[in-house]
């Protein structure tokens, strides 16, 4: 049987998680005060919403702005993208906003790749509690995180030639984004990460990340030690050129019109690294979710993602061969692995879940990535 909404999910799916306390009635007022020192102008600010397909590690804010400026009547519709409240046990440790809109800006500047048009950007934390950035809303279609597309949604219901005609574009962005060329000179507030070779700053970062998630309680997660010294020991022997790495590049981070992407949101994993680490992600965070569907006996979309297609798409959109790409699905599953542990942290804060019987457990999909590691992960026909 194949769920029909949200409702017939089963319980274990349906997760309702704490992302923010923010006070939104609150935010309409301060919103309007500020955008009037933008424009010069006294703007009404209508109802703030957040959207329902949001993610976790930041606060995004719909709502339309009006003013008269010299006769001339002005309306937008617009998003701010705020960090996350410090009491809400944020995903990540820092929300560079500045970064990513630098990022975005130099995006649309030096390619075709559709990014939401941007408008203000705010440092400071006074106006709003935490710096932000307003940019014009795109209106389209999101394959949701939750509950997981895999189970119902407009493109669980669409045919398989859609399904494919999608991915096929999706997988086109990212070519398109990793033929920006001159990757360190176009984007120097990335370039200031690195720390020798691209691949290595971008797994030391993960390191680093790793050790913030368990700052507080000295939590060590077995399957995630594992998983680094699993890469140390299959270090690519040439890992390529640095481009730009999206970070977050699934589905679920993009606006999309007739199957067309027509917006890429998120950007606070943007890195210069290998091209794979973007492919692997965008495979196997849909493996996570079809993982999913499948122990919950449904069928998911097993047309989706599988490793084959994506990489003969990419390689002929990009002319690029892909190598290595069981370490960057390895390396794929360890990244979503730290954040899965902190956002299982983060439940557990908000009474949402309860503390697991062993550390492993932190992970969600702890089994897959063992299985991963130990070479008996079955990817035949995925």
């Amino acid at each position: 049987m194949v769920p029909e909404s949200a409702e017939s999910l089963p319980a274990d799916v349906k997760r309702d998680m704490t992302t923010t306390a923010t006070d939104l009635g609150a935010l309409r007022l301060r919103l309007g005060e500020w955008l009037g020192t933008q424009v010069g102008a006294t703007v009404t600010v209508g109802a703030v919403t957040r959207p329902p397909e949001a993610g976790m590690s930041n606060v995004s804010l719909l709502f339309d702005a009006t003013w008269s400026r010299d006769g001339v009547e002005h309306q937008l519709d617009l998003v701010a993208r705020m960090a996350p409240d410090a009491d809400a046990v944020p995903v990540f440790p820092d929300y560079d906003l500045r970064r990513q809109y630098e990022v975005i800006a130099a995006v649309a500047a030096n390619s075709d790749v559709p990014v939401p048009r941007l408008r203000w950007i705010e440092d400071s934390p006074q106006a709003l509690g935490s710096p932000f950035v307003v940019m014009d809303r795109v209106e389209g279609h999101v394959p949701v995180d939750n509950p997981p597309y895999v189970f119902f949604g407009w493109y669980f219901d669409a045919t398989p030639a859609e399904r494919k005609a999608l991915q096929d574009a999706t997988v086109d962005v990212l070519a398109r984004l990793h033929a920006i060329p001159d990757a360190a000179g176009t984007f120097p507030c990335l370039a200031a990460d690195l720390d020798g070779d691209a691949l290595r700053s971008h797994v030391n970062a993960q390191r680093a990340y790793y050790e913030w998630t368990r700052r507080v309680d000295g939590l060590q997660v077995p399957v995630i030690e594992h998983a680094f010294d699993w890469l140390e020991e299959n270090w690519p022997d040439d890992p390529g050129e640095a481009v730009l790495s999206w970070g977050d590049s699934r589905i679920g981070n993009v606006i999309y019109r007739e199957f067309e992407p027509v917006a890429v949101l998120d950007w606070e994993m943007a890195a210069l690294g290998p091209r794979e680490i973007d492919l692997a992600w965008f495979i196997f965070i849909h493996r996570f979710f079809q993982d999913i569907a499948e122990m919950f006996q449904q069928p998911g979309l097993p047309d989706v993602a599988r490793r084959g297609d994506v990489v003969a798409t990419y390689e002929a959109l990009s002319g690029h061969r892909v190598r290595d790409l069981d370490f960057y699905l390895v390396y794929a599953a360890l990244r979503h692995a730290i954040v899965m542990s902190q956002v299982k942290r983060r439940m557990i804060h908000f009474g949402e879940d309860v503390e697991p019987a062993t550390p492993d457990e932190y992970v969600m999909h702890h089994v897959t990535l063992r299985a991963m590691l130990d070479g008996s992960y079955d990817w035949s026909g995925k």
